[in-house]
């Protein structure tokens, strides 16, 4: 009978811990639950904590090494954190002794029957990645159970550990495909960019018909300006195009970019006398989105639209103060700012302006800032008139009349010899552009296939004037009607030409017309300037 009770009372404690055992290898099995998207340390503390709970030892040590780079982690986790049983240093010394002779299994530190057990388990199959260790100083550590518990859940944790290394290497291939995908992001962006500048460049070069297509012409004049060009275009230097409107500025600016080595970029033209004083800066330079009223969004400006080519700045004497000392700094530092920005961008850009008036002349250019002047004249280049290579007017005619008779359909064949010797003896004071207008203007009218022109065509007010009065005919009389107004309203403005302010705007003329026109009546404008 009595022995019948001590089995039943042994049956029953066997029972009781293997329920026990159950249950602490259930609470093991749902760890890797707890571990989804963890990192190694939160895994590895986790599995500390639930080891000293369940094996009721005194610490639990871990070491895991990361196979991506090779970094060591090392962790251990007391039952009584008031009194630590041993220090992580002198598990890693007996771990790394019990290693060295071989696969350890029970340890015991530092000497039986008074020291601690150390049960150590690999975290992974055959070598692993590290190493779960329980300690205690109970004689009946470790048991079948224990043992048991603890390689469940170093094999639980190898697996989460693996996974959380897989994972993180995702994330870091992830990341890395984030950072090339951004990468070549901004790099499209950045050809977009440039290919919309390209393409609103190109699409004004197309709306801009060019005054001609080629230089044509042999004069000494012509000779000694394109040698200049060629001199000065293989260099990034500024250079200021002088000369009277009409004389192909533009075209010698064009003819400086395709020599150089910008040719393969944009080749963009400001008018500066086209453009409003108030809005000059923000086309030169751009401006952000809300810098003032009507800025809806972000615009380039021509400096960046040039960016690695050439900027052509014609009628640069127009420009008002504040766009003068805005150039000056690009010219000086080689820098700007967008209107209403903060950030700086680099101007790498060849600079080539032109004038029509004479920047050096203080009293014609009092508006005109001489630091400037000096920025733009690096290498000046004077245009010659059409007068001064009358030579060329034959081939001149003869270009412009095929070029428009093609346009037009019509055969031309030959051109009068009375035509020529008008032409010759004609002065041209709107030079190439007023030959070019008057051969178009001809050609709409001419029947046959001899080109010819009325000599009422060309300005009667360039031919010679007679002196004596009774012999004035009417154009005569207009012209000095005309001479007249020019000079009631350079009186009113002070000699000032072009602007909001000028004599041009009184007349409803644009400022390059009432030059010539001018000039062409030798009116001296000097004499209007205020002193």
């Amino acid at each position: 009978m009595n022995v019948t009770r001590f089995e039943f009372q042994r049956e029953k404690e066997d029972i009781r811990q293997l329920k026990a055992c159950i249950s602490d290898l259930l609470g093991v099995l749902t760890l890797p639950a707890t571990w989804t998207s963890a990192e190694p340390t939160q895994i590895i503390r986790s599995l500390l904590d639930c080891l000293v709970r369940i094996l009721h030892v005194d610490f639990v040590y871990a070491e895991w090494i990361c196979p991506s780079d090779g970094k060591t982690l090392r962790l251990i986790r007391h039952a009584s954190l008031e009194r630590p049983t041993v220090t992580l240093s002198k598990i890693e010394q007996v771990l790394r002794n019990s290693i060295s002779e071989g696969t350890p299994q029970t340890l015991f530190f530092p000497h039986p029957p008074d020291g601690i057990t150390l049960e150590p388990k690999r975290l992974g199959l055959q070598e692993g990645t590290g190493w779960v260790v329980g300690g205690t100083s109970r004689r009946n550590f470790p048991s079948t159970t224990e043992k048991l518990l603890l390689s469940v859940a170093a094999n639980q944790a190898a697996i989460a550990l693996q996974e959380a290394r897989l994972l993180s290497r995702q994330k870091s291939i992830s990341a890395e495909l984030d950072r090339k995908v951004e990468e070549r992001t901004q790099e499209l962006l950045a050809l977009k960019d440039q290919l919309e500048r390209e393409k609103v460049v190109l699409r004004e070069q197309v709306d801009e018909a060019s005054m001609f297509e080629e230089i044509v012409g042999s004069a000494p004049a012509l000779r000694a300006v394109l040698s200049r060009v060629a001199r000065v275009a293989a260099t990034d230097s500024t250079v200021l195009i002088t000369g009277e409107t009409g004389t192909g500025k533009e075209l010698i600016a064009r003819a400086i970019h395709r020599r150089s080595r910008r040719s393969e970029r944009s080749f963009v033209k400001v008018n500066c006398a086209a453009i409003p004083p108030s809005l000059i800066a923000s086309e030169l330079f751009g401006h952000e989105k809300g810098a003032f009223t009507g800025a809806l969004q972000r615009r380039l400006g021509r400096f960046e639209l040039a960016q690695g080519g050439t900027l052509f700045l014609d009628e640069v004497g127009e420009l008002p103060a504040e766009a003068q000392v805005a150039l000056l700094r690009v010219l000086q530092e080689r820098e700007f700012e967008r209107v209403g920005g903060t950030q700086s961008i680099i101007a790498d850009v060849r600079l080539i302006a032109a004038t029509n008036r004479n920047l050096q002349n203080l009293e014609e250019s009092v508006a005109f800032r001489r630091d400037l002047f000096y920025r733009l004249n690096v290498f000046p280049i004077e245009m010659p008139s059409l007068r001064d290579r009358i030579e060329d007017i034959p081939l001149l005619m003869e270009y412009f009349i095929h070029r428009y008779a093609d346009k037009m359909g019509k055969r031309i064949s030959g051109i009068s010899r009375k035509t020529i010797d008008q032409f010759r003896a004609y002065r041209w004071p709107g030079n190439i552009r007023e030959l070019q207008n008057v051969i178009e203007r001809s050609l709409i009218l001419c029947d046959g296939q001899t080109f010819s022109v009325d000599r009422n065509w060309l300005s009667q007010e360039s031919q010679h004037v007679d002196p004596n009065p009774g012999n004035q005919t009417l154009s005569r009389r207009l012209a000095m009607e005309e001479k007249s107004f020019i000079e009631v309203a350079l009186t009113a403005t002070s000699g000032r030409i072009a602007g909001v302010a000028g004599a041009a705007a009184r007349l409803g003329l644009p400022a390059s017309t009432l030059e010539s026109r001018i000039r062409a009546l030798q009116i001296n404008k000097h004499a209007f300037k205020a002193k």
